[in-house]
């Protein structure tokens, strides 16, 4: 039986940035990091455009930044979470560039400050066009530095152990539910273990593929929320996903290349196939305007015209400056046929973030002891009903760092009891038709792209209600009879994020960010 005093599921920016500080706070303590992919593969990876903190106090404030994220999020954010989240964030910024991570800097040997769609001043703290993958690189340098930090790739999480798994069944959430860690299949050999810990923290980041195109990588299956739910922890306002309104078309790319909207914030333009700007017609900030509403008059566009795609028009940017910010896009759209410098970049909308999720308090913790949340799977309440762009790395670091500080001070006082029982495959055998797994996950993300995306409207929510009722029942049978493999986990785990998605939806009676009925009167 592994054993581990604190056990993270998750290795992008929340769950690195909180194993690296348990490290170094308790060198006397071992800390697991799983994940089920390389130990690089996580949504912070992919993360292009930055880090959204206040800087230069000539042109910026606090209370800009708190103002930008408080409409953004049309009415729901928590001002509690923003007020502290934008507060904390330039020291937390600090802690990571102490750990190695570099970013962008301007002529003057300072940070580089770029500025994004719903941000009235420049505050993105950026590396190039990936600086995802520069925060992944410099923390996993960081937490591979330190002895007692474990990283387990290719580890499967399958489910919290709770009191569920004891002989004591629990039909209803109760105050004393707790965590003991994780049933984990290692997918190299197909065993199932207990990693028993004292503190589990799910860093697990999106779902984005409960959807047909998407920005998020394959892994993004929503395991850690999944779970969460299964286990009772509260959850919270799923009906709330922002689809990234540029996403290169391209049929049958899983996942959508993302084209940032930092080139928006650089001077970009959208454009139809015919070549008129839109966006004033929707908003006064034009290409500026927050991703909601973007991506709501890309649909329409769509719709309207009857058009696969709407178009970037970068070809006005002086080329040098433009290659030089923006260097990996410029060439993976080459790639494509497309030279940005000469050509309009064909683009949709893609899922590309969960703003509900597991349900904290402002320490991180969720509503089953011992059990943390951190980063995209869980909900803090910063975002609202839409998530202002880079605020979510800049949530990660700051809740991690609240995580630790509240773990710090119970971690010796924590006991796990010895009787928790093994994995039981009693009386399952291996699957003998995988088309069963591959085609209803297949028509589990056709459901959600044409019934539960950008538009919405009652009968569509209704006929997704009834249709995943279906395969949920489908699943669970197959779930207890099969021999569990990561396919059918993840199956089983994006058919319980579609659930929330669309129960949620059927739940909500306005329009809010990026939720959008058309039944409803518009906002």
């Amino acid at each position: 039986m592994p054993q581990t005093d604190v056990l993270i599921i998750g290795s992008g920016i929340a769950g690195l940035s909180f194993a690296i500080k348990m490290a170094k706070r308790f060198p006397d303590q071992s800390i697991t990091v799983l994940t089920k992919a390389d130990d690089s593969e996580s949504n912070t990876k992919y993360a292009q455009g930055g880090i959204a903190v206040v800087l230069d106090e000539l042109t910026d404030s606090f209370q800009k930044h708190i103002d930008d994220t408080l409409r953004a999020g049309d009415g729901l954010c928590k001002r509690e979470v923003v007020e502290l989240v934008v507060r904390e964030g330039p020291k937390r910024l600090e802690e990571i560039i102490e750990w190695g991570v570099e970013f962008d800097q301007d002529t003057s040997g300072n940070l580089a400050l770029g500025r994004e769609g719903g941000h009235t001043a420049k505050r993105i703290i950026h590396y190039k066009d990936i600086t995802g993958l520069q925060i992944e690189k410099g923390l996993l340098r960081q937490a591979n530095a330190l002895s007692n930090i474990c990283l387990l790739p290719h580890h499967f999480s399958i489910d919290l152990i709770t009191e569920h798994h004891f002989k004591r069944k629990i039909s209803q959430p109760e105050p004393g539910i707790s965590c003991y860690g994780a049933y984990v299949m290692d997918q190299d050999t197909c065993k199932i273990e207990k990693y028993v810990s004292k503190v589990t923290m799910l860093a697990t980041g999106g779902a984005g593929q409960v959807y047909r195109t998407t920005t998020n990588p394959l892994i993004a299956t929503g395991d850690g929320l999944a779970m969460a739910y299964r286990a009772m922890a509260k959850v919270k306002d799923m009906e709330f996903i922002q689809f990234h309104p540029t996403a290169f078309f391209a049929q049958d790319d899983n996942p959508s290349f993302l084209i940032t909207e930092a080139i928006r914030g650089h001077g970009a333009y959208l454009k139809t196939k015919d070549g008129e700007r839109f966006m004033f017609k929707y908003d006064d900030r034009g290409e500026l305007a927050s991703r909601d509403i973007v991506a709501q008059a890309i649909d329409n566009e769509l719709i309207t015209r009857g058009d696969e795609c709407v178009y970037l028009d970068c070809t006005h940017l002086p080329t040098e400056d433009f290659i030089s910010h923006f260097p990996n896009i410029y060439k993976k759209c080459l790639s494509k046929g497309i030279d940005i410098t000469k050509q309009m970049i064909p683009v949709v909308p893609a899922a590309h973030y969960q703003c509900g999720g597991i349900e904290v308090d402002v320490y991180g913790c969720t509503s089953i002891r011992n059990l943390y949340a951190c980063g995209e799977c869980a909900y803090t309440g910063l975002h609202g009903a839409n998530r202002l762009a880079s605020n979510s790395l800049l949530e990660a670091i700051v809740f991690a760092h609240r995580c630790f500080t509240d773990v710090e001070k119970k971690l010796y006082a924590i006991n796990v009891p010895q009787n928790i029982p093994d994995w039981n495959a009693e009386g399952t055998t291996v699957p003998r038709e995988q088309i069963l797994i591959t085609h209803t996950r297949k028509e589990l993300r056709d459901l959600m792209s044409d019934y539960v995306a950008i538009v919405r409207s009652n009968e569509r929510l209704m006929r997704a209600s009834k249709r995943i009722d279906i395969l949920y029942h489908e699943t669970e049978r197959l779930y207890e009879e099969a021999v569990l493999s990561p396919q059918l986990c993840e199956l089983r785990n994006l058919i319980t994020i579609a659930f929330l998605i669309i129960r949620n939806s059927l739940e909500r009676k306005e329009n809010r960010g990026t939720f959008f009925n058309k039944d409803f009167i518009n906002r």
